[in-house]
């Protein structure tokens, strides 16, 4: 599992990732950002393409990491 992800994330991916830390599904992350459906998937699949990533849970376990290593 990656520490640091060699592709940043993209500001949106990273909320993105934040609600999927969270535990929030696909569809709940499009109510709290009031995105399409469609923009989601695509988020989530986005950031599954970093290197490193093999599922939401790895998503998950990657940013709890992150934030308490840097406070954001």
């Amino acid at each position: 599992m990656p520490r640091n992800v060699a592709a940043p994330l993209t500001r949106r991916e990273s909320e993105v990732a934040g609600l999927v830390a969270q535990g929030l599904s696909n569809r709940q992350t499009v109510r709290a950002l009031g995105r399409s459906p469609r923009t989601v998937d695509g988020r989530v699949e986005d950031i599954l393409a970093k290197p490193g990533f093999a599922s939401r849970a790895q998503i998950a376990s990657w940013w709890t990491a992150r934030r308490r290593t840097t406070g954001s």
